[in-house]
């Protein structure tokens, strides 16, 4: 593995003053991961004189910051031990660094892991109040490519709030002339309880594991990426009827999974998964809503049902228990109101479960900061064993990449059964 050189590390505030005081954050945002985010962005060199030049990246950065003023800002406490955003504009953090990589070396060697991770992203403190929320590493590869890392602390955006700022800060470093960008919302009390709270479901997924089946630590997983031809999740859809393609994807990959493990038939399997609520709200969130507006979901299944059943039973299940609308949001609001967030099970899964991602809305052609689109992003870290991401994958329309870990006794089985199932799809 090649190294990384620290070049440069200061602080970024706005380019203009912003808003003081506090930011309330809503009972999603308190349930959230409380820790940061790495993700990366690989692009390679265009040729062109400035090619992701410091000062540039800083001004628009700067200039980005005021409109998201709050990721300039501190996690704070209230009078009563709240958390919140503290809006005292003193910054995010910016990094450099040069390394000996060679951009197709880097996409032939990367996974998602904390060697990656602590190469490419930015060091960042606890996660506890005050700390800053945002840190941006910019690392200059041998080949004239450059790795963009990011940390974003999770208490305070989740995946769509996140992309939205790069988003708006790459139009910004490009110098768009087309629209502007959709400014962000910071009015969490649209996600507040209830006055009469009414809880109307069990929540389960903000419970701990009652019959945990070999629990795994963070630090025991391998991770890998694995790409599905366009040509592939036609094929995978079309024996998921009706289902979407990360519903279809996740499927094959919990019935993989099941396999590898080879678990008995009669443990119970729990595929986690996160709905993005800001549509299915009534009335629906302001599109710009900033913060974090998913909820935490999932389908219970026997390892026996998922096995022996074709795929699209479990895309089926994924679908019943990703279809939840706003009572359901509103209601698990009103459950967490009186639940202590810092007891809220964060640290891992059950080997017998999975925990998948979509991050399909997530689109590499609005993170073009002036010199071409990134040949690849995605998450630098995998938190734990049974965790999935499914992404768009770059530069091949319809394509899917999945990012995901497993445990490292079990992942050579699940290639193995994963690459025969895809390979009984071009039948």
């Amino acid at each position: 593995m090649a190294t990384v050189e620290l070049l440069t590390s200061e602080v970024v505030v706005p380019a203009e003053e912003t808003p003081a005081g506090a930011v309330w954050m809503s009972n999603l945002d308190l349930a959230a991961r409380r820790g940061y985010t790495p993700t990366v962005y690989f692009y390679r060199a265009d040729g062109k004189p400035g090619f992701f030049a410091g000062d540039a990246l800083k001004d628009s950065l700067a200039r980005a910051l005021v409109a998201f003023y709050p990721l300039a800002g501190r996690l704070g406490l209230d009078d009563t031990g709240r958390v919140q955003i503290d809006c005292t504009g003193e910054g995010a953090v910016f990094v450099t660094a040069r390394s000996d990589y060679v951009l197709d070396n880097l996409m032939n060697e990367f996974v998602p892991c904390n060697e990656m991770r602590d190469l490419f992203v930015p060091a960042t403190p606890a996660p506890n109040p005050p700390c800053a929320l945002l840190f941006v590493q910019v690392t200059y590869l041998r080949c004239g490519g450059v790795v963009l890392g990011l940390a974003v602390h999770h208490s305070v955006v989740d995946a769509r709030s996140a992309a939205h700022f790069v988003e708006t800060w790459a139009s910004i470093a490009r110098g768009s002339t087309g629209d502007a960008p959709v400014l962000p919302c910071f009015d969490h009390k649209l996600l507040s309880a209830r006055p009469t709270r009414a809880v109307l479901y069990d929540h389960p997924e903000y419970k701990p594991d009652p019959t945990p089946v070999h629990p795994v630590t963070a630090s025991t997983y391998e991770s890998a990426i694995i790409t599905l031809t366009k040509a592939q999740v036609i094929a995978l859809k079309a024996r998921c009827a009706g289902a979407s393609t990360f519903r279809a994807v996740v499927a094959l990959v919990w019935q993989c999974a099941c396999r590898a493990r080879s678990l008995p038939p009669d443990a119970e399997t729990r595929l986690h998964s996160m709905i993005d609520m800001r549509a299915r709200l009534a009335p629906p969130l302001p599109s710009g809503y900033f913060g974090n507006a998913v909820i935490r979901t999932s389908a219970l299944a026997t390892v026996g049902e998922v096995v022996a059943n074709p795929v699209d039973y479990a895309a089926r299940r994924l679908l019943a228990a990703t279809s939840q609308g706003d009572d359901y949001a509103r209601s698990l609001v009103d459950y967490l109101e009186d639940v202590d967030a810092m007891n809220l099970p964060r640290s891992g899964i059950s080997r017998a479960h999975l925990r998948a991602i979509s991050w399909m809305g997530m689109s590499l052609h609005d993170s073009d900061f002036g010199w071409g689109v990134p040949v690849f992003m995605g998450p630098a870290l995998m938190y734990y064993s049974g965790f999935v991401y499914v992404m768009q994958a770059p530069g091949k329309d319809g394509a899917v990449a999945l990012a995901l870990s497993l445990e490292p006794e079990t992942m050579p089985e699940f290639r193995k059964v994963f690459t025969e199932e895809l390979a009984r799809l071009e039948l």
